[in-house]
């Protein structure tokens, strides 16, 4: 398994740096048995179906990006991966040379940290009160690196979908962003089901595919969580003859989770790897942005409807003039089979 079978050519200027003026404005490709469709967002509701289940990650992204100083005076920036407990912290720290365990480092107010342990390419951090109260207070919205530009206000609405509830994920469920919430009512009205999963996305997804990654295929953990009412919305679903039709890569990931097993009530961390080969038990079709080359999740789309129709679809929209990545359009995949 090379990531190079997964790169395509992609111009700069078509990494979206903003969101569009209204969220369900955004293009949507349409991708069915070599077919594709150039469509609006907005018309999904054309595209569902009577009986089929929609689910949706109702992580909300927590502020998670503050500047530090270190010991030395040298400047830094700490990334949260994710909350462990009351007070310590997965992170990264972008520094230059690795930090001392026993170190610490202070935030833009003053507030002194210390690096407990590293974990690989993260640190294990003590704060003095509550993570979680220290990130809203102090903290900003985590935009993805590819968006060249510090974090505006406006970031902070429309870097949330508009159903986060559940504080704890360090990025965006970024299919979810091209909900609103009429839409939503619209789909809700054609008795299409909506469900919903908890994901919390950890940093990690930014971080290139790391050969023993590959080697051993197991990515970063995630926490997820099922609940019981879900899973009834999936056994009703499969009754009526409906699809399960996944919102995002990072509920695709907790659905096949549990697929793996029985699917039932579960909470509990995801270490999970789809790549071509992987046979999908729960999830019929996806909504989904567009993908880093070479990364983890284009292996996911590619297993779910064949690395040759993607790499297809992704040359569509590049020529089409596609927005990609966090900010950019979306896809409607349906699972293929082989």
């Amino acid at each position: 398994m090379k990531t190079s079978d997964y790169y395509y050519e992609l111009p700069k200027e078509l990494i979206a740096q903003t969101p569009t003026e209204k969220r369900s404005d955004s293009k949507l490709l349409c991708v069915r048995s070599n077919s594709f469709e150039d469509r609006v967002f907005s018309d999904l509701s054309n595209i569902l179906c009577e009986n089929d289940l929609l689910v949706i990650n109702n992580t909300k992204v927590i502020p998670s990006r503050m500047k530090g100083v270190k010991e030395s005076g040298g400047k830094t920036e700490i990334l949260l991966e994710r909350i462990i407990d009351h007070n310590h912290a997965l992170v990264q720290i972008k520094s230059s040379r690795n930090l001392k365990v026993g170190s610490s480092l202070h935030l833009n107010n003053n507030i002194e940290i210390c690096i407990a342990s590293k974990d690989d390419d993260f640190y294990i951090v003590e704060f003095p009160e509550s993570v979680e109260k220290t990130l809203l207070n102090f903290a900003s919205v985590p935009l993805p690196p590819y968006i060249k530009r510090e974090a505006k206000p406006a970031d902070e609405k429309r870097y949330q979908t508009v159903y986060a509830s559940k504080l704890g994920a360090v990025a965006a469920p970024t299919a979810g962003l091209h909900f609103t919430g009429e839409l939503l009512n619209e789909i809700n009205q054609m008795n299409v089901d909506i469900g919903e999963i908890t994901l919390h996305i950890g940093a990690g997804t930014f971080m290139p595919l790391r050969s023993e990654q590959l080697k051993i295929k197991k990515l970063h953990k995630e926490y997820f969580s099922i609940d019981q009412t879900l899973c009834n919305q999936i056994q009703n679903a499969r009754k009526q003859g409906g699809r399960v039709i996944a919102v995002g890569t990072t509920a695709t990931r907790a659905l096949e989770t549990v697929g793996l097993t029985n699917i039932a009530p579960t909470n509990g961390y995801t270490d999970i790897f789809i790549y071509p080969g992987f046979r999908f038990k729960v999830v019929d079709a996806m909504i989904t942005n567009f993908h880093l080359p070479e990364s983890s999740l284009m292996m996911l789309v590619a297993a779910f409807s064949g690395r040759d129709e993607i790499l297809s679809a992704y040359r569509h929209a590049v020529e089409n003039r596609y927005r990609f990545f966090s900010y950019g359009d979306a896809m409607f995949l349906e699972r293929k089979d082989v």
